[in-house]
């Protein structure tokens, strides 16, 4: 038997999703499921366009129930759904009643193991009240600092004999994996939905589900400890203060260099005044290779960097350079190329007084930085990201990078940023 793929649609607008949908059944997925966000936004109606538009498939309603088994579970059935989520977690009277209503109304129930401890053992219980399906599930917010459903999905197979799922960013390079250690049903979300061709990408999961073969991707990845200078560099400052919540980005500091040029690295902090280079040009030699040097100069109009520092930072393989004060020569920092920001521009330069230091915590464009923070900077201007949430910032702005190409084919195809989003729709209640 094959395996199942199924596209969750964890949208929030009923038309986009079922444009999604179309495209995912177009490029081979079996199961379509209504999200929890698609079910909260647009509620059960949508279950009711779903199995509208796809009388012969399978449809899921992702109602993570926790409570009222029965009742949920009647909802969802009467709407459309084949198969209703609870979660595993739930009291064992909740799991009973919604397997007896699914009975009764012909539906099966997938009970999702989300943060069971262990998982093993709930998985056994479920399937002795008579569980269809279980589920072992990483969410979104786990998957940016790292959770996987590996881990857990071959010792829940082991326990039981109904079939599990496996849901948590799984793309076409890591579906045949989770199919080898057990899953029957592999859902997939952001892969499908995020992708500008979602008939595209289900094909090239639906391929590797086939083949037992992963095919290779560069989109929908989670990146590890060790690849955060990678994804800082695949996304923009913008992606990134999106992903912080509009924290981290420097206001007043401009890039200096020529157009589209990137900037990643660690901080270096270095603490000065206006006019005084010494310390700004002491910290090239404590640098290592791919650090960005972060001067806070207290704002100052007189420079406190220029051209041979920015030599000296090139042939030493230093990042770049953000300074809250001043930088001159900034014709020839343009023409080698050197990432330099910088909230003035001067001609003059003080002198090397040494006032200040080098690694203490700074202000710079008033944004604390300490010496370790991720630091990228583009067009756009700047963004820290603190050394302590970098991974799931790295990941979250891939994330919003991603998702922004979906809405980017969907603006080519006629519509409009504001129509796509149902800007009207969802603006705030007072």
């Amino acid at each position: 038997m094959k395996p199942i793929l199924q596209v969750a649609l964890d949208l929030i607008h009923s038309d986009r999703a079922l444009t999604v949908a179309s495209e995912a059944v177009d490029g081979g997925a079996d199961w379509i499921e209504a999200g929890t966000p698609l079910i909260k936004s647009e509620g059960v109606e949508v279950l009711r366009s779903l199995r509208k538009a796809f009388p012969g498939r399978t449809i899921v309603a992702d109602m993570k129930t926790i409570d009222v088994g029965g009742v949920e579970v009647e909802i969802a059935a009467k709407s459309g759904a084949d198969v209703v989520v609870v979660l595993g977690m739930s009291p064992d009277p909740t799991l009973t009643e919604a397997v007896m209503t699914a009975r009764k109304y012909g539906a099966r129930v997938m009970a999702d193991l989300f943060n069971a401890p262990d998982k093993a053992v709930r998985a056994k219980r479920l399937e002795a009240m008579g569980v269809d399906l279980l589920c072992v599930h990483v969410g979104v917010d786990e998957q940016m600092v790292g959770g996987s459903p590996v881990a857990a999905l071959k010792e829940v197979a082991d326990a039981v004999s109904i079939p599990v799922a496996a849901a948590g960013g799984i793309n076409s390079e890591t579906a045949p994996q989770i199919v080898s250690s057990g899953a029957s049903i592999v859902i997939v979300g952001g892969a499908i939905i995020k992708a500008a061709d979602a008939r595209n990408a289900a094909a090239k999961i639906r391929s590797a589900l086939d083949s037992g073969q992963a095919v290779e991707t560069e989109r929908f990845l989670k990146y590890s400890g060790e690849e955060l200078r990678e994804a800082f560099s695949r996304v923009s400052s913008p992606n990134v203060a999106d992903a912080q919540h509009k924290k981290g980005a420097m206001t007043g500091i401009l890039p200096r260099t020529v157009p589209g040029t990137k900037m990643v690295g660690r901080a270096l902090t270095v603490q000065t005044v206006s006019g005084d280079w010494a310390k700004s040009v002491e910290s090239i030699d404590r640098a290592q290779e791919g650090d960005v040097i972060v001067v806070d100069a207290c704002g100052g109009e007189v420079a406190v960097w220029g051209e041979l520092a920015s030599w000296s930072c090139k042939t030493k393989g230093v990042s770049g350079v953000v300074i809250d004060g001043a930088a001159r020569d900034i014709d020839s920092i343009r023409e080698m190329g050197f990432p330099c920001f910088s909230r003035h521009i001067a001609s003059s330069a003080g002198e090397p007084k040494g006032y200040g230091g080098i690694g203490d915590e700074i202000l710079c464009g008033g944004v604390r930085v300490r010496t370790g923070d991720w630091v990228v900077g583009d067009d756009s201007g700047v963004v820290v990201v603190p050394q302590e949430h970098a991974l799931e910032v790295a990941n979250r702005a891939i994330d919003v990078m991603e998702r922004e190409e979906r809405l980017r084919e969907e603006i080519r195809r006629g519509g409009t940023l504001s129509s796509v989003l149902k800007l009207e729709k969802w603006e705030k209640v007072d």
